[in-house]
């Protein structure tokens, strides 16, 4: 059976809306995702990218970041056919790990706890497909890696896109080919 490994923030759950949600609480300026497509945090809000940066050691800032529209049905869907795993690079943030658990536990409750992996670096990752934000973990995976379309990454090239979960199902899982008597 293939095995195909899948990131959490920005491929799961809605990190950058985390953020954006945090930038109107704190300042009371409402920033819409489009506006960041292509373009640098620093560019979009008068904030500095080490206080954007402390949020993410604040308690509940994983845990209550809203799905990615899709994706429970297609990963259910993608756990008939494949072996699938939820890998994060969540250990630079002490926190995160309880928190992504919960998340998980909540919103992929059918996903198993021996199917997730908190790493450091996702170098050592085995699957044939990875579906990832990051270019830093795309570019040591050794198998077929999936970018997945964040505003952070719109103007990388040189990997496979998809830019939403039904497109990874598509690409993941076509539909058969029906033959037809005549």
């Amino acid at each position: 059976m293939q095995r195909i490994a899948i990131d959490m923030d920005d491929v799961l759950a809605d990190a950058t809306q985390r953020f954006l949600d945090y930038v109107e609480e704190r300042t009371g300026v409402r920033v819409e995702k489009s506006t960041l497509w292509g373009k640098d945090w620093a560019d979009v809000v008068d904030i500095h990218r080490d206080d954007i940066r402390k949020w993410l050691f604040e308690p509940g800032f994983f845990r209550h970041m809203q799905v990615i529209p899709g994706s429970q049905e297609v990963v259910r869907k993608l756990g008939e056919r494949y072996e699938v795993f939820i890998v994060s690079a969540a250990m630079e943030f002490p926190l995160s790990l309880h928190e992504k658990l919960e998340w998980i536990g909540e919103h992929f409750p059918f996903i198993d706890w021996r199917y997730i992996v908190f790493c450091g670096h996702k170098y050592m990752i085995k699957a044939d497909y990875l579906i990832d934000d990051h270019e830093k973990n795309l570019r040591t995976f050794e198998g077929r890696p999936l970018l997945f379309s964040a505003p952070h990454n719109s103007e990388l090239t040189g990997y496979h896109r998809v830019n939403s979960w039904q497109e990874v199902e598509q690409l993941l899982l076509p539909k058969e080919s029906l033959i037809v008597n005549r």
